[in-house]
């Protein structure tokens, strides 16, 4: 066997564990074989200091070989170099999609679930077509007529949910990037407006900006940092 053919053994063997892995992730979809649009469902942002909460709604097609997708899973498990080219892959290939963001004002005003269930709710409203199942990832959205089911750690279980968290992910991370332009002595593009060191550090020498959730932001804790 030439080098060439063994390295075309490797990838075959690699794509077919890809596809058997990806096949164990349609369970929850082919447990609802009936519906014909089931929409997954995640969401970004819930713990930063800062920016929007940011919810993501996918419907992908299964069957069709060319709408395949590979490597989809939890955004968390996936370098920021994958997550963005799935990111462009997914938004191709998707039945459709749709994204919901909340700002810090009205996480402030209405808490971060009830913005987080507001966001999920914008994204599943911007559907077409619509869906008729909805896989969320833990929760239970209120408020929606379509029937639903909450996985736990259900980006890393379903393809569905796995795509809208990557959406999800990469739409919030791109907004942040661009806070960071705008703002460059916060380092949102290295926290995405987490509670880091650097951004304490930051918000006690620059002061909260209109992005800041001040519902967040205690300043007797931050001398303990």
């Amino acid at each position: 066997m030439t080098k060439k053919e063994e390295a075309e053994l490797k990838r075959q063997e690699k794509l077919k564990k890809e596809r058997e892995r990806l096949d164990l992730m349609k369970e929850y979809e082919r447990a609802h074989a009936g519906c014909m649009y089931i929409c997954g469902i995640d969401e970004a942002g819930r713990g930063p200091f800062a920016g929007p909460v940011v919810a993501a709604a996918c419907i992908l097609d299964l069957e069709d070989p060319d709408k395949e997708i590979l490597y989809l899973n939890d955004s968390k498990k996936l370098s920021e170099k994958k997550r963005e080219m799935l990111f462009e892959e997914i938004k191709e290939k998707a039945v459709s999609y749709g994204v919901g963001i909340v700002d810090s004002k009205t996480i402030d005003e209405i808490n971060i679930l009830q913005a987080t269930y507001k966001a999920m709710q914008m994204a599943i409203a911007q559907l077409d077509p619509p869906a008729d199942f909805v896989l969320a990832d833990a929760v239970t959205i209120p408020g929606i007529q379509i029937p639903q089911e909450a996985i736990i750690k259900g980006d890393a279980k379903s393809v569905s949910i796995a795509a809208a968290s990557i959406i999800a992910k990469v739409t919030r991370d791109h907004m942040m990037y661009e806070y960071d332009k705008q703002y460059p002595e916060y380092g949102f593009a290295s926290h995405k407006g987490y509670g880091t060191k650097a951004h304490i550090e930051a918000i006690k020498k620059y002061g909260m900006l209109d992005i800041h959730r001040r519902s967040f932001i205690h300043f007797e804790t931050f001398d303990r940092v």
